[in-house]
């Protein structure tokens, strides 16, 4: 196929878009459509694309309508009886999903994929962020905005290599062609998909068959994952602790995280972390395990994680004064919420932590409601969201309030549009976190105003 133009069903979704902006680098025309205007979707105009925001097939510009010359990409979020999928559908165009077109991508690089309930959106953007600084260089297609570049796509004319975020809703990551791959963690989740934790589980062991012949797969120490490789891809394990590559000489203080990272063949000392969270001492050690099997220096490790600025609403710094603190973190699933509220404890121990959580699914409310009060209720206080429904219908008796019961903290049940006015009077805020997938990075802004008022 010829491809001239590539139409986005869904163009605003942070993978879709760097999607879009690689076609675009590739001289194709690109445009698309999606429900609402985003900064993400602003950006991509400015860059170039024509989008817009309802499903009409007559705004659909007239290059993307030829079968022959144009490729058509969907996400899975996108409902089938939308408008637009339909009219392509009929018309005998090529569609493929997202994780399709990244497989295609994959065949002809060295593909790098980093999997796993959570962390992988960090993981993924150490280790671009690492080969990026590296002799090696990389292409990389992630699930956030990359501080140190401002994008979500990194391109190399000259580097083998491509970094992949892998997601497995929809089962996604089975399109893909590692040649060697990352597992952080396999929670289950997605169980409107997959129904049950042994089909979750089995669909992780499926990805591990697809990495190529002599290459690796890097998994965490301990999670309950039996993989299915090849006999000559090499398997090893990772954690803060345990495992083929994990930490020694861990020192938090002063804001700053050092260790020494200790691999099959060594140790590599004083490596400092650009983003000093605890849980991105681990998140560090899996991305450092695939840069170091692929011949980074000792020198370029070191050098990149000191220089690691993070992804955008990942453990993201809003505010940092001795009086008030604001941190954004995009978790949304039980386990993240631990880790992200242990995390700001360690890092602010005898401090007052507040946080605003938004509920992101009503299926995921519904399947880990116990969940979400247990790691919730290890907040000094909690502000609860109603529930952002994404791409989902409301479920009968699912609401935020099946986790604000069972919370055992001081809490208080918010409207998202009453959140602003809360905040404007309370006077007991010290560390503010926010945290979830949803709407709720649109209120970072004037929230951040808010406490810049207050000090």
């Amino acid at each position: 196929m010829n491809i001239k133009s590539v139409y986005f069903i869904g163009i605003g979704g942070i993978g879709m878009s760097n999607l879009a902006r690689y076609y675009m680098s590739k001289g194709k025309q690109v445009a698309g459509y999606d429900r609402t205007e985003t900064p993400l979707t602003k950006r991509l105009v400015e860059e170039g694309a024509a989008i817009h925001y309802n499903d009409d097939i007559h705004l659909i510009p007239d290059y993307c309508k030829d079968n022959k010359t144009t490729l058509v990409v969907y996400t899975p979020a996108v409902p089938m009886e939308n408008e637009e999928v339909r009219f392509f559908n009929d018309n005998h165009f090529d569609i493929k999903k997202r994780a399709q077109v990244l497989g295609l991508i994959t065949q002809t690089s060295k593909a790098l994929c980093c999997a796993g309930t959570h962390g992988k959106t960090t993981t993924s953007s150490m280790l671009a962020h690492i080969l990026k600084q590296s002799h090696l260089d990389t292409n990389a297609f992630l699930g956030g905005i990359l501080k140190n570049y401002d994008s979500n796509l990194l391109l190399s004319d000259a580097s083998e290599y491509t970094v992949i975020e892998a997601d497995e809703y929809d089962r996604s990551f089975h399109w893909l062609h590692p040649y060697m791959a990352l597992i952080t963690s396999v929670d289950p989740d997605h169980l409107d998909i997959y129904g049950t934790e042994e089909e979750y589980l089995k669909s992780f062991g499926h990805f591990t068959s697809l990495i190529m012949s002599g290459g690796a797969l890097v998994m965490r120490h301990g999670i309950k994952l039996s993989p299915q490789v090849a006999k000559d891809v090499r398997v090893y394990t990772y954690s803060i602790e345990e495992g083929d590559f994990h930490a020694e000489n861990v020192r938090i203080g002063n804001g700053e995280i050092f260790f020494d990272f200790v691999t099959p063949k060594g140790v590599i000392r004083e490596i400092q972390l650009g983003v000093p969270i605890k849980i991105n001492i681990e998140n560090a050690i899996g991305s450092m395990a695939l840069a170091w099997l692929n011949g980074v220096s000792d020198v370029e490790l070191r050098d990149a994680m000191k220089t690691f600025e993070g992804a955008k609403r990942r453990f993201d710094f809003w505010l940092k004064t001795d009086r008030l603190v604001m941190i954004d973190d995009y978790a949304h699933h039980p386990e993240e919420l631990a880790a992200s509220i242990t995390s700001v404890k360690e890092l602010y121990p005898g401090r007052k932590l507040t946080g605003i959580f938004q509920p992101h699914l009503y299926s995921r409310t519904r399947d880990f409601a116990p969940e979400f009060a247990r790691s919730l209720s290890l907040l000094d206080e909690l502000i609860l969201l109603d529930i952002y429904p994404a791409r989902e219908k409301p479920i009968e008796g699912v609401t935020s309030r099946i986790i604000f019961d069972a919370v055992t903290c001081p809490k208080t049940l918010c409207k998202k549009e009453e959140l602003l006015s809360l905040l404007e009077r309370k006077n007991d805020i010290d560390v503010l976190l926010t945290l979830g997938a949803g709407d709720i990075d649109q209120l970072l802004e004037p929230i951040k105003e808010i406490l810049e008022k207050k000090l």
